[in-house]
């Protein structure tokens, strides 16, 4: 059976205007969150496409992500970037959101690492912190596999027992243990956005199991899966959503914290490329 809007096709004319002005083959696929792009310019860049150049590619909306396709190498491995990604909030369906996900996998990408900014509720977190995901729940109410599917990108029943790569996962603490990085551990949870959380969101989301909040990385992630592909995820703390200790938050701090921390969080990333 084929996918609503026959996406199997859409992808193949997607990857042909890639391949089209690159002529390298992928083995891991990065996607880079809000205030997080800084990692493409250490890729030995080859080709940089914006994504309104790509046939059915969604387009950024959001001002901190660049919108950019960076295809390269890094550390030694063949490199296809999302520099900035896209979110619900923005109008997009689910579907849409993880379109770029089957590209990388198309491309030959069998690992994916994904990035994030988002809200700590773990009292023993600090803005600043780095978290590696373990585990996530989405509350979007959404899902990118709902409808029709297509047998050649992946099975109807994708397994989520180990959505987050244990090996993955494993190599990424050793890497910060070897470079001095503290880092956190942690489940992340989708929230729709775009606006923050309320006091009570906040109590209710801690009390459900999450570490931290954000606005996107779980319908990429789905479609990882279904793909069958390794996923690391990590988070940049930015802010705290400490219900007893709330204050207002702003982008522009959540900017700053991102960028602060970002230099961890790529160490880490380019430790793991180095070690697959």
């Amino acid at each position: 059976m084929v996918m609503q809007n026959d996406e199997y096709v859409k992808l193949q004319e997607s990857t042909s205007e890639i391949m089209r002005r690159w002529c390298g083959r992928a083995n891991v696929g990065i996607i880079l969150g809000t205030g997080l792009g800084a990692l493409a310019d250490r890729i030995e860049q080859e080709t940089v496409i914006p994504y309104s150049e790509i046939p059915h590619f969604p387009i950024s909306t959001v001002e901190s992500h660049a919108g950019r396709l960076i295809l390269g190498r890094l550390e030694g491995k063949s490199i296809v970037a999302m520099q900035g990604r896209f979110h619900y909030y923005e109008g997009y369906s689910a579907r849409e959101i993880a379109y770029p996900v089957r590209v990388m996998k198309e491309l030959g990408a069998s690992t994916l690492i994904v990035s994030n900014a988002a809200g700590g509720l773990n009292p023993q977190f600090r803005a600043g912190d780095v978290m590696i995901i373990e585990d996530h729940i989405n509350l979007l109410g959404v899902n990118p596999l709902i409808g029709p599917n297509d047998n050649r990108l992946g099975e109807r029943f994708p397994d989520m027992s180990e959505p987050y790569s244990k090996e993955l996962i494993a190599l990424a603490r050793k890497v910060a243990l070897q470079n001095a990085i503290p880092t956190q551990m942690g489940v992340y949870v989708s929230v729709p956005g775009p606006n923050l959380e309320t006091r009570a969101e906040y109590r209710y989301l801690r009390m459900i199991g999450a570490d931290a909040v954000g606005m996107s990385t779980v319908p990429e992630v789905i479609v990882a899966a279904h793909a069958k592909m390794r996923t690391l995820g990590i988070s940049v703390i930015t802010d705290m959503g400490l219900p007893d200790a709330l204050e207002p938050a702003s982008l522009e701090r959540i900017l700053k914290n991102a960028a602060e921390a970002e230099p961890k969080m790529n160490q880490i990333i380019q430790g793991v490329l180095k070690q697959i």
